[in-house]
């Protein structure tokens, strides 16, 4: 049996190509059928919202990697309400089906999965 994984993605998605290559570590586990979960915490949470606008930074959009997430089997996904909270973005509606967890939930993601990698 697979080892399930958890990967955190940390990084916004115009702050480089950080979020894009978690992204695609993500998609490439899915691909393999391994158990995985994808939390994003931090700066990673901007990540979950629709109408960016990353031609204006010279990145590339997000948004059809992460629809991708569940045809991929990607249907864990999990956002951190406090990373949200500090970043004024409480009320804002998820583009995604993230759970929100708070910190005492988010203790107990990280001991349900086997291997936990911090992107």
């Amino acid at each position: 049996m697979s080892k399930s994984l958890l990967i955190i993605s940390r990084q916004a998605p115009w702050s480089g190509p950080g979020a894009r290559e978690t992204l695609d570590i993500v998609l490439a586990g899915g691909a393999y059928d391994l158990p995985i979960g994808l939390l994003f915490l931090d700066d990673g949470v901007f990540q979950l919202f629709a109408e960016q606008a990353p031609k204006a930074l010279q990145q590339k959009d997000l948004t059809a990697n992460l629809q991708a997430l569940p045809l991929f089997g990607i249907e864990a996904l999990y956002c951190c309400a406090h990373s949200l909270g500090e970043r004024g973005l409480g009320q804002t509606p998820l583009a995604l089906p993230a759970e929100l967890l708070d910190t005492s939930a988010l203790q107990a993601l990280l001991a349900r999965y086997d291997q936990v990698i911090t992107l």
